[in-house]
């Protein structure tokens, strides 16, 4: 897990093959007779002097991470929330903790008891904390207090990114990202649909407590283990009762923008639930406007709404805010250029871009339709378009039909004499188009004359559901 040792140290401790010990020193010189391998002794002690300074080389994350924290954030806004001046134990500086948790979350480290492990493990973190290393209630509980710390300090490392001109100012870009959370996508729905989940809940305990007190009433001594499953199985479905009423009780329905209700969880009431091209989650959608110049982030945010048609509108005010924070004219994105996906394009998105006087390039959801550019690309293929019988022709004299595509149709059928009347049947046909990948299946049935509609109702059924299925589809 990351490196543990650097060069000077390697140098410092192996030379000629040789590695201090407390008292002596220990030659790996010396090897066997047979086989010529060297010699392993795992009962020896060793003095490995390490730099914690020297772990953090300049041109690495952890050292850029180190220096900003240290010279160019003002830590602050932590202030307030020691008061242990006069009384009880030293806390944890602010500024290591603040450090392990940004590189930890750098190297997909989220969780505080791998942080943890890690400051006991891996150098780079010893060297980050001081070799302090933290526990991890303590880590949890800086991170979950964070919430009012987190903009002033995106917001100085955004000052940072200004003075080292790494911001353009000119072009920005939005996109999202569904994540899921640590809620239960079961526990989440409207207050009618909670409050039928706590009734079927208190039905089934019903049903449990009837059959608990037949196994009661029967003298049994091997039943034991099973009434006492019974008992638990009983007290677990009280809970999640009693925690669906008292969780209706405290909380009021959520109102979407167009006045309906939306969907609650009881675990995570701020997350929403998604569909994504991994399946469903209950998450987040998390938001991000990026300046294009050096792809810095101006702008971050978790919002519990699914659809991004309403999303814009918190990202530029954000964005906004925060470029103003740093400097920036109350008109700083006004004439810029602003890049969205077509899942953006929305009346909403649209008037916040008019209203901040963006000059906005969001596409809709039809533009690749028009876009010829996009006909002629691997992997797109328009939507099939299904044909009608007006769209074949009929060749009198060879009694044959031609597609749209301009090839004629096989007859897989004959024709049949009903009572008189000419039935023809033209079933299945298949066959290779002018592109090698489309094939086209259909069916057509072609009446010559009428047939008696009465006595026949099940068959024309029939054909109208074979009709209605296959739609003569293609796929060019």
């Amino acid at each position: 897990m990351g490196r543990y040792l650097s060069q000077d140290i390697l140098d410092f401790t192996v030379q000629n093959n040789v590695i201090c010990n407390y008292a002596n020193v220990v030659l790996f010189s010396e090897t066997v007779e047979k086989g010529q391998i060297n010699d392993s002794v795992y009962s020896q002690s060793l003095l490995i002097a390490v730099s914690l300074q020297k772990q953090l080389m300049p041109g690495t994350l952890e050292f850029a991470i180190h220096i900003l924290v240290e010279e160019r954030m003002d830590m602050s806004v932590f202030d307030t929330r020691y008061q242990n001046d006069d009384t009880g134990r030293r806390a944890y500086d602010p500024k290591l903790l603040l450090k392990v948790v940004l590189l930890a979350y750098s190297r997909g480290l989220i969780s505080s008891r791998q942080i943890e492990r890690a400051c006991g493990e891996n150098v780079t973190f010893m060297a980050m904390s001081c070799n302090q290393r933290p526990d991890h209630s303590t880590i949890a509980t800086f991170v979950s207090s964070m919430i009012d710390q987190i903009k002033p300090l995106f917001r100085d490392v955004l000052l940072v990114c200004e003075q080292e001109d790494l911001l353009g100012g000119t072009f920005f870009a939005v996109d999202g990202c569904k994540m899921p959370s640590n809620a239960s996508k079961e526990l989440g729905g409207t207050f009618s649909e909670l409050q039928k989940r706590k009734e079927k809940i208190e039905q089934k305990i019903k049903v449990v407590v009837e059959d608990h007190i037949k196994q009661d009433t029967k003298e049994n001594t091997s039943k034991e283990q099973a009434l006492a499953n019974r008992e638990k199985q009983i007290e677990r479905l009280h809970q999640q009762a009693e925690k669906i009423e008292k969780w209706l009780a405290e909380n009021e329905k959520k109102i979407g923008s167009n006045g309906k209700e939306l969907r609650s969880n009881i675990t995570d009431n701020d997350s929403t639930k998604m569909y994504t091209s991994h399946g469903t989650v209950q998450g987040y959608n998390s938001q991000a406007m990026v300046d294009s110049k050096h792809q810095v982030i101006v702008h971050g945010e978790a919002l519990g709404r699914g659809p991004d048609n309403e999303n814009l509108t918190p990202v530029v005010d954000g964005a906004k805010e925060n470029l103003q924070g740093i400097g920036k004219s109350p008109d700083c994105l006004e004439d810029k250029i602003l890049t969205a996906d077509s899942s953006y394009h929305s009346i909403p998105n649209l008037n916040k871009c008019t209203e901040e006087k963006l000059d906005a390039y969001i596409p809709d959801n039809r533009s690749r339709n028009r876009d010829k550019r996009f006909s002629s690309r691997v992997g797109y293929r328009p939507r099939s378009k299904k044909f009608t019988f007006a769209d074949y022709k009929h060749d009198r004299e060879n009694d044959q039909f031609i597609c749209p595509n301009g090839k004629r149709l096989k007859r897989l059928g004959i024709p049949k004499n009903n009572k008189g009347k000419l039935l023809k049947l033209i079933l299945f046909f298949e066959y290779l188009c002018s592109n090698p990948r489309a094939y086209f299946r259909g069916l057509l049935i072609i009446l010559d004359r009428e047939v008696n509609m009465k006595r026949h109702i099940p068959f024309y059924l029939l054909i109208v559901i074979i009709l209605f299925f296959s739609g003569c589809a293609t796929d060019y």
